[in-house]
Parts: C-alpha cells; sequence; structure tokens
C-alpha cells in the first residue's frame, strides 16, 4: 500500500505548490502552468510528475469505511426555493445514538462531493455527531467522479444560486429529526469561504464555524458573525493567508470569538489527506482541535 505520509520529491520548490493552487482555482492555464514551472527550471517531466501527484488518490483517503458498523449514511434531498430548487447530500448519523445529537455541515473544496468530503462526514458521524455534506453539483447532476471535470461544472453554475443552496441546507440540517438543534459548519477551500459566510449571514442559525483554509467572509458582513470561528491556514498557503490580516482587524473591531491557527510546513489543501500536499502530522492536530472545538460549542 502507499505510504499515506508520501510526498513529492524535494527537487519541486516550494513556488510550484503556488502556481498549481492557481492552477487548480482557474487562474492559470495548463499551458500557462508548465510555462511558469519551466521558469522555476523545473523540467517537464518533473513538471508532469508534479502535477499528477497533486490529482487525488480516494483509495488513500478513506478512513471510515462506508459501510461501517457505526454509522448510518445516505443520500438526502432537500428545498432550496432560492437557489435550483432542490439539493441533495450525504447525510451520516452514528448508529444507536439514544439522545438528540449536535449537526455538522461538511462543504466541500470547489469541485462537488467528491469521496474525500464523504469520508470528512464519517469521521464526524463517528466522533458522536451528524453529519451532512451537501452537494453544489447536484443540479447538474451531481459529483461526476472525478475533479477537473467537477470544478469545470462548478464554475459553470450560477455562484449566488449555490450559496443559496448550501444556505437551505444548512436550515434544512439545523432542523432534522434527530438534532440537537445546534450546528456548526466545517468547509475546505471553496467550503472554507463558505463558512465564513454561512456565519455571517445566517448568525441565528450557525453556532460554530471551523474553516479550512479558505478566504475570509465578505468585509460588510463581519459584523454580524456571532458564532465562534476556528480558522484553520496553512503556513504555506501564500495567496489565502494575504486575505486574513485585514479580516482579523475587523474580527478584533467587532470583538469576534475566533481563533486563527497556522499549521507549519503545509500548503493548500493539507488536509486532504487524497493529494501529495497531505500534511499528516498538521491534518490530524487540525483534526483533533476541530472535533474539540464543536464538542466545546455545540454540546
Amino acid at each position: 500500500m502507499k505510504d499515506k505520509t508520501q510526498q513529492p520529491s524535494p527537487e519541486i520548490p516550494n513556488q510550484a505548490y503556488q502556481l498549481y493552487d492557481k492552477y487548480a482555482h482557474g487562474m492559470l492555464s495548463r499551458r500557462d502552468f508548465f510555462s511558469a514551472m519551466a521558469s522555476l527550471t523545473v523540467n517537464a517531466a518533473l513538471a508532469t510528475t508534479f502535477i499528477n501527484s497533486m490529482l487525488p488518490n480516494y483509495a488513500l483517503a478513506q478512513q471510515v469505511s462506508f459501510n461501517d458498523a457505526g454509522i448510518l449514511a445516505s443520500y438526502q434531498k432537500f428545498a432550496s426555493p432560492q437557489g435550483y430548487g432542490e439539493g441533495r447530500g450525504y447525510l451520516v448519523k452514528p448508529k444507536n445514538a439514544t439522545a438528540a445529537l449536535p449537526t455538522v455541515l461538511v462543504i466541500h473544496e470547489n469541485r462537488g462531493l467528491n469521496p474525500y468530503i464523504e469520508d470528512v462526514a464519517r469521521r464526524l458521524a463517528k466522533a458522536g455527531f451528524i453529519a451532512f455534506a451537501p452537494d453544489a453539483l447536484w443540479p447538474l447532476g451531481g459529483y461526476p467522479g472525478n475533479d477537473d471535470e467537477g470544478r469545470t461544472m462548478q464554475r459553470s453554475l450560477e455562484p449566488t444560486k449555490i450559496v443559496a443552496d448550501l444556505k437551505a441546507a444548512a436550515l434544512w440540517l439545523k432542523q432534522l429529526e434527530g438534532g440537537s438543534g445546534k450546528l456548526g459548519v466545517v468547509g475546505f477551500c471553496f467550503g472554507g469561504a463558505i463558512t465564513g459566510r454561512l456565519a455571517a449571514e445566517l448568525p441565528e442559525v450557525v453556532d460554530a464555524g471551523v474553516p479550512f483554509y479558505g478566504s475570509p467572509p465578505p468585509v460588510d458582513s463581519i459584523a454580524n458573525i456571532k458564532a465562534p470561528l476556528l480558522v484553520q491556514l496553512g503556513e504555506l498557503d501564500e495567496r489565502v493567508n494575504a486575505m486574513w490580516p485585514a479580516a482579523e482587524e475587523l474580527f478584533k473591531r467587532h470583538k469576534l470569538d475566533y481563533k486563527i491557527e497556522f499549521y507549519p510546513a503545509s500548503h493548500h489543501g493539507f488536509h486532504n489527506d487524497s493529494t501529495a500536499r497531505y500534511n499528516k502530522d498538521m491534518a490530524d492536530l487540525a483534526w483533533q482541535r476541530t472535533l474539540a472545538f464543536f464538542q466545546q460549542h455545540l454540546s
């Protein structure tokens, strides 16, 4: 079995990760990515090896089996009248729960509900939460089975309707039978940005938020946030980290309950254990903090 801690060759400079981040977020074409890699004196073969190492291997990402005896998993639909009309997501509950449980909305990256995000939902259920991971791509038939196509599909959707669908998912989950009425939100990349946005735009709904390496909420909405936030950032994630100092000033000005954690030697996407950006030690630490944060604020 492949070592989950395996990293790309040390010949790859850190700047290559920043270039890949831009490529993955549609800021660079594949051709421009390779041209920029060449400027770093990375040859074409090594650049190809690097970009291939960034492609997900979802066999590595399964920490909790989909048929684990301790969980109940299903796909559920919800109404979204302000969005695309109907949403769908992956609902996971602890099996044989004897009391109402806190709920956590899990928001995916910019490519739809892939197996890594489904596994995150299962991890939350194993920790005692009811987790729901909506798929923003459901209006187009759902996650297509590969991330590149998923990114293209997500870019084709109307952003305001995507947000409306995710708000509808939060409201649906908040009122779910068997839930305690407490709602946490955790998101990654695109989902990290949406986590903060939901906290700002649904302040009476969101009780705690954990954004992983996402952009901050819009500045004109930060004052609305009531939920405590735990912001998880990779130390080497230059693009996203550059956005946070100005936002943090507003967090302080409005006396928000928040903490920002930086994870050493970690790139954008360091929690995603399906790609070579994964940093196991830091991902484990960030996840331990996430669970403790939700246990504290959703109990």
